[in-house]
């Protein structure tokens, strides 16, 4: 991606944003683009921006544009499908009835109504010998479709339907779909017993591969005039559709959403605080990537770098779009 003046940010404004960005010790690497152009890349502590890192939960933004991109190809139906349609064989022996029933719509906002297998039941989960089968036998908590229970079992049933429906690894699917067109490496990561890379967790990409994965969404699917991902899907998965209880954001189809200093953003989030903003208004993408060992919460490392971004990085977008210069 290239560099054009900075992309246009006044220099004494990228001062500011690398001053701030440093003083954050969870912080490991800053990229910002604006309008395509890279206005600031650098690693203030850990490896270079070009090599790849564990994205945590950002995997699940990855899995729900592969969920879109096998929906635009035919290879999976469309998000209202049960899971029984989809990947009939996963659903194991003694799984409640109303698990058949379960949508693809439902894995992708979380709402499947499944005992979670993230938070405190995290261990168990990965540390049993069937993480589908574990994720699929919980008990229902809530009904399916009604609210948000953060969950990376959903992710993982969504990456070994889309397996299942497509004979072929999720891995495989994210190379060819995301990796090639996009020149970015795609490194395998965890498998599962089963051997179903893992949906929803421990990807590994570097922070330049997450801003042209940021980019590519901010184009509207599009990247070097060749379609990756259509328009609906991009509007579906920006489209509020459930809320998180922990930040109180809304959430789509693997993105979550809110509004600061006035615009709209789009932004996936992993542990630690690995974070890819998306700001259509002014252009921007943003990748940030943390110290992966250390929480990242809301009012702490995360809300730091939602500060940052509101009052620094967007404030200074928001006065180079004033200013006219293009």
């Amino acid at each position: 991606m290239p560099a054009a003046a900075a992309a246009e940010f006044d220099p004494s404004a990228l001062d500011r944003i690398r001053r701030r960005a440093r003083s954050l010790g969870q912080l490991n690497a800053l990229m910002i683009a604006r309008d395509g152009n890279v206005a600031l890349a650098e690693s203030f502590r850990g490896p270079p921006v070009a090599r790849p890192v564990n994205v945590k939960s950002v995997s699940k933004t990855i899995v729900a544009t592969l969920v879109g991109a096998a929906i635009d190809r035919g290879v999976l139906p469309g998000v209202g499908t049960p899971l029984a349609e989809v990947a009939p064989s996963l659903i194991p022996k003694g799984a409640d009835p109303k698990v058949r029933d379960i949508t693809l719509a439902d894995l992708l906002t979380m709402q499947a109504g499944l005992e979670r297998t993230s938070g405190q039941n995290y261990g168990r989960w990965v540390e049993s010998p069937d993480w589908v089968a574990f994720a699929l036998t919980r008990p229902f908590v809530a009904e399916p479709g009604q609210g948000m229970l953060y969950s990376t079992g959903s992710y993982h049933l969504l990456g070994a339907a889309l397996a299942r429906a497509s004979g072929r690894s999720l891995h495989e699917l994210a190379g060819e779909w995301l990796g090639r067109p996009l020149d970015i490496a795609v490194p395998p990561w965890t498998r599962d017993p089963q051997g179903f890379y893992m949906g929803g967790n421990n990807m590994a990409l570097s922070p330049l591969a997450l801003l042209r994965f940021g980019e590519l969404w901010r184009r509207g699917g599009v990247w070097e005039g060749e379609r990756l991902l259509s328009r609906a899907w991009i509007e579906a998965s920006w489209t509020p559709r459930t809320r998180s209880v922990y930040s109180g954001d809304d959430y789509g189809y693997g993105w979550f959403l809110t509004r600061l200093a006035g615009h709209d953003v789009a932004y996936a989030r992993g542990y630690g605080g690995q974070m890819l903003y998306v700001v259509r208004s002014l252009g921007l993408t943003v990748v940030v990537t943390s110290d992966p060992t250390r929480p990242a919460r809301s009012e702490g490392h995360v809300g730091d770098l939602k500060a940052l971004l509101a009052q620094e990085i967007i404030q200074a977008a928001g006065r180079a779009q004033g200013s006219g210069r293009r």
